[in-house]
């Protein structure tokens, strides 16, 4: 400690040490969390995996050890950057050995993980640990180090409830069972009427024993031991639900969780080199375009893609879609029907990545086809941009129930393995040039005012966090 000029000693800076999962939609509310404490007077040690990092120092085009994805975002802040193996070697093929790397995240990552922890957290008494909910060793681990766990939820207030209450899901006959049943679920505390097919991908599953279950099962028997949860939502979306939460533990909604302005991260997340669509986009009518993106992570299949393609050209608008390399598989780079991108010559663009924010900012556009993964979600309502919902997998499915159901700021079309273009081409005309297109813009425009008041001096958002980080650095201080 150094000396405070009167003879005493000066408390340390408080240190959150941050862990985000390591997946892009996980990484980047993750990196502006780190920032946003940062920002606080935190020190800040941000981890991230070798293979994470590998991708994002790729897509930037820069040696991998020479990067440091926070080198364009530090002012006076103090954050510092680490890596963490995943148990991988680099050329692994993680999205084409999903379970296989899944295993090894549950069994491998938790050790290195605990080397580099009892290698940077030098002072116990002044750190914290903020991890992903989904890891299946904070708690634990930070009980070793004797420092508090902050779990950081980058999913709607809603799924925490869903997943922290398998228990009643199971006891009911909603989950765990052969054939669960289809009936309303009504005893969830703080959670609305939601339907059998509104859960989650892996709750509405009757093979509970994949590794993906076994790491939510472990990693919320951790989360039962946070002492904190952030969560990147905003309050007034979700009351009933907080407030439910609240009586568990220290609940925390903080978001939305954006860059600074709604622009450009200046903190290299992207797993993928971006495509500059803004020339394109400058000579395109105000609200005249179509956003497709199934996010960085979630594949759909061929069949589904060309449906959905042929539901595009015969609506007849433009478009910009986002057709990352292993949407299909890493083994298929090019999965659009044949002749689609001549057919659709002039009114689109198709490009490996872009940045989403830029694209949904900008006055061209006027729907968003999403996979509904949460960081779109609120991407877009930020935007204002309405949305046609067509979710992949895990909490995608109940996202859409929020934006649908709930909000109404969206349209649902089609299923998983029951998409077709027609309908894809009526609800394309519907949200670009229908009356429903009108009534969701007006809505999303409500919604959008509710987040940005969240955010503002005094907002719920804002308030949020500012007690957190008080309880944070009290915490530290007196220990």
């Amino acid at each position: 400690m150094a000396a405070d000029g009167t003879g005493g000693q000066t408390k340390p800076k408080p240190h959150a040490v941050v862990i985000p999962y390591p997946l892009q939609g996980h990484v980047i509310p993750a990196a502006h969390l780190a920032l946003r404490l940062a920002a606080r007077g935190f020190t800040v040690t941000f981890v991230n995996t070798e293979s994470v990092h590998q991708q994002a120092a790729r897509a930037l085009g820069v040696d991998r050890r020479g990067c440091d994805i926070f080198a364009g975002a530090r002012g006076s802040e103090d954050v510092r950057y680490e890596l963490v193996s995943d148990g991988f070697p680099l050329g692994f093929d993680r999205s084409l050995n999903h379970d296989q790397y899944m295993e090894g995240v549950l069994h491998v990552l938790p050790a290195h993980v605990e080397e580099l922890l009892r290698r940077v957290v030098l002072d116990p008494a002044s750190t914290c640990l903020v991890a992903d909910t989904f890891f299946v060793w904070p708690a634990t681990l930070a009980r070793a180090l004797g420092v508090p766990y902050v779990s950081f939820w980058t999913e709607p207030a809603l799924i925490f409830a869903l997943y922290y209450h398998m228990d009643l899901l199971a006891e009911h006959g909603h989950f765990k069972c052969k054939e669960p049943r289809k009936d309303t679920i009504t005893y969830i505390p703080g959670v609305p009427a939601i339907e059998p097919h509104e859960l989650m991908s892996y709750l509405q599953e009757t093979d509970t024993t994949s590794v993906v279950h076994r790491i939510i099962f472990k990693a919320f028997d951790e989360a039962r031991g946070a002492d904190y949860v952030l969560c990147n939502t905003v309050e007034e979306l979700e009351p009933s639900t907080i407030a439910a939460l609240r009586v568990e533990k220290p609940f925390y909604a903080v978001g939305p969780i954006f860059p600074a302005g709604f622009a450009r991260s200046t903190v290299a997340t992207s797993m993928w080199a971006e495509s500059d669509c803004s020339h394109w986009l400058d000579e395109q009518p105000p609200g005249s375009v179509l956003y497709i993106s199934f996010g960085s992570y979630a594949h759909v299949t061929k069949q589904e893609l060309h449906e959905i393609a042929g539901g595009v050209l015969a609506s007849g608008t433009r478009f910009l879609w986002v057709m990352r390399p292993d949407i299909v598989s890493s083994d298929d780079p090019n999965p659009l029907p044949e002749g689609f991108v001549a057919a659709s010559a002039g009114r689109g663009l198709v490009v490996p990545w872009c940045c989403q924010v830029e694209v949904l900012s900008h006055t061209a556009l006027g729907g968003f086809l999403t996979h509904c993964g949460w960081n779109s979600v609120l991407e877009s309502v930020w935007a204002g941009v309405p949305m046609l919902c067509f979710p992949l997998l895990t909490d995608q499915f109940t996202n859409r129930r929020l934006v649908v159901r709930e909000w109404r700021v969206g349209m649902p079309i089609g299923d998983r393995g029951a998409v077709f273009a027609d309908e894809v081409r009526a609800r394309i005309e519907g949200i670009m040039s229908g009356k429903e297109g009108e009534e969701l813009r007006e809505a999303v425009k409500n919604v959008r005012a509710t987040l940005e008041a969240a955010t503002t001096h005094g907002g719920s958002s804002q308030q949020s966090f500012d007690e957190f980080v008080d309880e944070l650095t009290r915490r530290c201080s007196e220990r």
